[in-house]
């Protein structure tokens, strides 16, 4: 039977704001929504592709004949004949219908009551049809509940033109990416980290690189990868990749890769490291997605450091998560994130932020490293904090590997200093 109340009452009950990967659950949301203020049986979207009809979204009161995926010729059922304006768009009773009782599925099914609207894009595209259907006549059905049909019809295609959105937007990406990993994945660059104390090379970072353009930040690349499904997959080639150079880096040397703690997880993960000397590795723990198994994460942990590897914790003072990472991991390593880094010398507040991750560090055992370091005053003055390495510009940029191989062999830094004087 329907409900009194009005449409305004009804998108009450919906959210105002979704996230992107909350689409589908929105459309459901539309669907009971619309569904039980009708008293109807099932509501559903389906799509028209080529000669079938296929059922997007499906929400039912109890037994439904139809499933989300089911696909049925297009010439079955009321949606097409709704949509050419042989069958009315609100049937409150089917038996007073002629071309409805005429359908095979009015008997099978049975269907009593029947309202549809049609799904148009917003460039005037047909999608398919939002319907209810009822499997008893509902005579006070009436055109007030076909006006609110057809509003919540508009949010149905706003909602499913987001979705159709962003499948091109994650098909390009896949595309994108695809196209990198086809060409032997990101190249990559080193970045060598010094000791402190008395600027001693002590490791080198891998940094993945892509194709110049808008989109060359590597965190967008792997955002993006990870959005379309692909993010393990860019990872590992990334992580490979790095592991081909360790061979040919001075045995005094670790070399720390980046990981997700999806990658961490994965099966795979292990066979990467099958030809290398584990205790020379440090996995930098990176998080493009929240962390949803944080037990299984740490047992994980446990037995990557059974072999010999050490953990990094990336991004220290910037956010929340690392602190987490922190405190729940006990990581070998303590990375200061550039934002606590840059400017500490002329700024009271990051530097005692940082004196204190330091001391942290220092209590449990973990050393610090301090990264995005450009200039001397910000070099010398995390060296008076205690921080126990560092990277930046002022000491190297990322290098490729015949320029970090020199680097290796032919630069040694005293202090700061000594450095700009070999310079």
């Amino acid at each position: 039977m329907g409900n009194t109340s009005d449409t305004a009452s009804l998108a009450r009950l919906l959210p105002t704001q979704v996230p992107a990967d909350g689409i589908s659950a929105e459309i459901d949301r539309i669907l009971r929504a619309v569904r039980a203020h009708l008293d109807m049986d099932v509501a559903f979207v389906s799509e028209f592709m080529d000669d079938v009809r296929i059922f997007r979204h499906v929400d039912a009161a109890g037994w439904t004949p139809v499933q989300t995926g089911d696909a049925i010729p297009l010439d079955a059922g009321y949606c097409k004949r709704v949509v050419e304006g042989i069958l009315p768009r609100l049937i409150p009773d089917t038996a007073q219908v002629p071309a409805a009782v005429a359908i095979p599925e009015t008997a099978a099914v049975p269907i009593g009551a029947h309202i549809s609207v049609p799904v148009r894009l917003s460039d005037g595209r047909l999608y398919g049809t939002f319907c209810c259907f009822g499997f008893k006549a509902e005579p006070t059905l009436n055109e007030r509940d076909l006006r609110i049909m057809e509003t919540f019809g508009e949010l149905v295609a706003f909602q499913v033109e987001r979705q159709i959105c962003l499948q091109h937007v994650q098909e390009e990406k896949r595309a994108r990416v695809s196209a990198v990993l086809d060409q032997g994945g990101p190249q990559i660059l080193f970045q060598p980290i010094c000791r402190l104390s008395d600027g001693e090379l002590v490791g080198v970072e891998s940094l993945s690189r892509f194709p110049s353009g808008p989109d060359a930040d590597p965190e967008t690349w792997f955002s993006d990868a990870n959005e379309a499904g692909m993010g393990l997959a860019l990872e590992t080639s990334a992580i490979r990749n790095a592991l081909q150079a360790l061979g040919q880096l001075p045995d005094s040397l670790y070399l720390a890769v980046n990981a997700s703690p999806e990658t961490l997880m994965d099966a795979s993960f292990d066979a990467l490291f099958q030809d290398v000397d584990p205790t020379r590795i440090v996995l930098e723990l990176t998080e493009h997605v929240r962390v949803r198994d944080y037990a299984g994460l740490m047992q994980r942990i446990a037995r990557l450091r059974a072999r010999g590897m050490r953990l990094s914790v990336d991004d220290a003072g910037a956010g929340y998560a690392s602190m987490r990472h922190i405190l729940n991991l006990h990581p070998e390593m303590i990375k200061l994130d550039v934002s606590l880094t840059r400017g500490i010398d002329q700024d009271p507040a990051r530097r005692a932020l940082a004196a204190a991750l330091i001391d942290f560090g220092r209590q449990t055992g973990c050393s610090v490293l301090a990264e995005g370091i450009e200039t001397p005053a910000e070099y010398a003055l995390l060296g008076k904090l205690g921080a126990t390495n560092a990277q930046g510009f002022y000491l190297s940029p990322p290098l490729q590997l015949p320029e970090l191989l020199r680097f290796a062999h032919d630069h040694r830094i005293a202090s700061p200093a000594g450095r700009r004087s070999e310079a």
